[in-house]
């Protein structure tokens, strides 16, 4: 009779739970390399924000702050409405689904109530914008754009 490592089941039989052990494995580099971005480390903080957004919001409502986008390849426009004097504004855009892909870049004014930007890369799909005047500004306008 042969020894146990030279037969076929002893060898099948391992194999099953070894497979489902790599499988775990697998799946756990999975998940911690892609961590979903919508979760939040410290709620408090983000409320405090949410909360300062909404007051932002309403002081351009109150403003009667209004912001319109079209795009033409990577140049993006931007028409405002209301009382702007700023000579450059700040522009957020968010992915949907991918915050590592999120960035700001300045938007210079061409004429009353006329920006323009030329953006780093061709952007697809819907992104999320914020349009304010910096890290002081007093007011944020934002809203959703398909490229």
């Amino acid at each position: 009779m042969l020894p146990w490592y030279k037969q076929f089941w002893p060898w099948f039989l391992i194999l099953l739970p070894g497979t489902a052990v790599v499988a775990t494995l697998y799946t756990v580099v999975i998940a911690n390399q892609y961590a979903d971005d919508l979760v939040v480390d410290d709620y408090y903080k983000e409320g405090l924000a949410i909360n300062r957004q909404l007051e932002r919001k309403n002081q351009a409502r109150a403003l009667g702050l209004k912001a319109e986008l079209s795009t033409q390849q990577r140049q993006l426009n931007i028409q405002m409405e209301g009382p702007i004097e700023a000579s450059q504004l700040r522009l957020l855009l968010s992915h949907a689904m991918e915050a590592d892909r999120d960035f700001a870049v300045p938007v210079q004014k061409i004429s009353l109530g006329h920006y323009r930007v030329l953006l780093p890369q061709v952007l697809k799909g819907r992104w999320h914008w914020t349009l304010d005047e910096g890290v002081s500004s007093e007011w944020r306008i934002d809203g959703d754009h398909l490229f």
